[in-house]
């Protein structure tokens, strides 16, 4: 009879295991699947068809209490991530003084993206044609959709 327990309660940890911890591999569900049923084949071969389905009920039972338990209480508020994104996206170049013709300096290379120093404010840009390296003057040729294209000057 202990066997027999401890199959069931292996198996639905086993599965509540799939669940929570280690979800997607199915290793460790098909394992609990299993064990759950080698627990009801040792209640039908050692005790009877009785006990048998005595032990699928009780599986059943277990299991469904299990999930609603898990559902109901805040373990889910428990596992997961809580934090806001507070950042916000970069302004539009104009509202930085950046237009065309502007000139600045690169500060990391440009292949085809990079960042461009202009005055105190450093902005991603995009090269159309070849790569500039660092410390490179250049200017503002398109600003499309706060999408800032550079040239060598």
């Amino acid at each position: 009879m202990a066997l027999i327990i401890s199959l069931s309660i292996l198996g639905l940890l086993l599965i509540l295991a799939e669940i929570v911890l280690i979800p997607g591999i199915f290793i460790a569900g098909s394992l609990g699947l299993i064990s759950m049923a080698a627990a009801c084949w040792f209640a039908f071969d050692g005790f009877g068809p009785d006990a048998g389905y005595i032990t699928i009920a009780a599986n059943a039972l277990l299991a469904m209490v299990c999930t609603v338990l898990a559902l109901r209480s805040k373990t889910w508020k428990k596992l997961s991530l809580h934090t806001e994104i507070d950042s916000r996206t970069d302004s539009r170049p104009e509202d930085k003084g950046i237009t065309v013709g502007c000139h600045g300096t690169t500060v990391t290379r440009l292949a085809p993206m990079g960042k461009v120093l202009f005055g105190d404010t450093a902005v991603e840009c995009s090269v159309r044609n070849g790569i500039i390296d660092p410390g490179q003057e250049v200017e503002v040729i398109l600003i499309d959709d706060n999408k800032i294209f550079v040239q060598s000057k």
